[in-house]
């Protein structure tokens, strides 16, 4: 006689998360900030801090690129133009402090290239700080959002949006690169010696910069996942996963992305305005194509799905390209491709994305009990 008999379920119960979950991500940005805030600027010297403090710069792009891309499948190949929108709105003004200070009437550059005396007249402007710091920010939101309307109204997405992105960053670069009287050039706006009123050249003052940079990055991290788990973010990843289905629940799928492609491109400028004072310079070289490809990689490898994981992959690839650069620099353009391929083919959730792949991989192979014949 045969009989069936089947395991029963089991009567542990599991532990309850969502008091766990509750407290993650305060916990989490609890450990940012002591990172952060805390430990590195007591562990490193002031060149790392420094260097740190640039690829935090970097990281805050990366905060906006998980947002419109890895939340609403934007494909943002752009956003070297709007940290340069936001870099080059904060050096010019401090350019004009500084000629100011040391009692002459044009920047440096223009006395060497400019073919007057008079200081152009959207330079004016800049000269006042309010209007300065508003322009990091309201500049690229502005220019993203003409830029969004027109794109996303007429339907324009996936790989075509990247390429009209893309052409943003090759003709500002190329433009900002013909108006050597004006912008520098190639050579960009160099040689910036203070920061409202604190002199760069005095570390205790890069280290204030660097505690800038980072609280910023941290504070634009929690705005990110208040989006995120808001209804908007629901929204925003409706329509990447079914854009028609959210039009056809009455909202407008163009307004939904716009929102989060404007949101992105301020915290790039943001971006760019602190890397001035972190680095001391912007040029041309840190807008192109390229830069803007290196901040899509960072993510991808990182997890653009993740804050952390696209925060802490912009890091890593950002520290791999200032130390594989110098000793490998013809090579080090197609290792950064390579990354971008490997992520995106072989593990499209990132590094954050590795421990849910082999959880997965092993309830596969498993092979649970599901009864016994006698």
């Amino acid at each position: 006689m045969t009989t069936t008999t089947t395991t029963p379920p089991s009567t542990v119960t599991p532990p309850s998360t969502p008091l766990l979950n509750r407290f993650r991500v305060p916990a989490g940005f609890a450990l940012g900030a002591v990172l952060l805030l805390g430990i590195a600027p007591v562990a490193l010297s002031d060149f790392r801090l420094s260097l740190l403090a640039k690829y935090l710069c970097y990281a805050i792009v990366a905060v906006g690129v998980s947002l419109a891309w890895g939340r609403g499948g934007l494909m943002v190949l752009g956003q070297g133009v709007f940290l340069g929108l936001g870099g080059y709105a904060m050096a010019m003004h401090l350019k004009l402090t500084d000629a100011a200070a040391n009692g002459e009437k044009l920047p440096d550059f223009m006395q060497l290239y400019g073919s007057g005396d008079a200081l152009p007249w959207w330079w004016k402007p800049f000269a006042n700080p309010g209007f300065a710091l508003a322009m990091t920010v309201l500049l690229p939101m502005a220019v993203a959002a003409v830029l969004g309307f027109l794109v996303f109204r007429r339907r324009v997405k996936g790989a075509y949006f990247a390429i009209l992105s893309q052409a943003l960053a090759a003709a500002l670069s190329i433009w900002l690169v013909g108006q050597q009287a004006t912008t520098g050039g190639t050579n960009g706006l160099t040689d910036i010696q203070g920061f409202f009123g604190y002199s760069l050249d005095d570390p205790v003052n890069q280290r204030m910069v660097y505690f800038v940079i980072a609280a910023v990055l941290l504070l634009l991290m929690a705005l990110a996942r208040q989006l995120f788990v808001s209804r908007y973010g629901e929204l925003l990843v409706a329509v990447r996963d079914s854009e028609e289905r959210v039009r056809f629940l009455g909202y407008n799928p163009a307004n939904i992305k716009l929102v989060a492609y404007v949101v992105a491109a301020g915290m790039a400028g943001l971006a760019g305005a602190l890397f001035v004072p972190a680095v001391g310079i912007i040029s041309p070289a840190l807008i192109g194509i390229v830069p803007s490809i290196g901040f899509v990689i960072g993510a991808a490898v990182g997890g653009r799905a993740s804050l952390v994981g696209a925060v802490l992959g912009a890091v890593a690839v950002a520290w791999a390209q200032s130390t594989l650069s110098d000793e490998f620099p013809a090579a080090w353009t197609y290792l950064q491709g390579l990354l971008f391929v490997l992520a995106v083919g072989f593990l499209p959730g990132g590094l954050a994305s590795l421990g849910v792949v082999l959880r997965r991989r092993r309830t596969r192979t498993g092979t649970p009990a599901t009864g016994e014949t006698a």
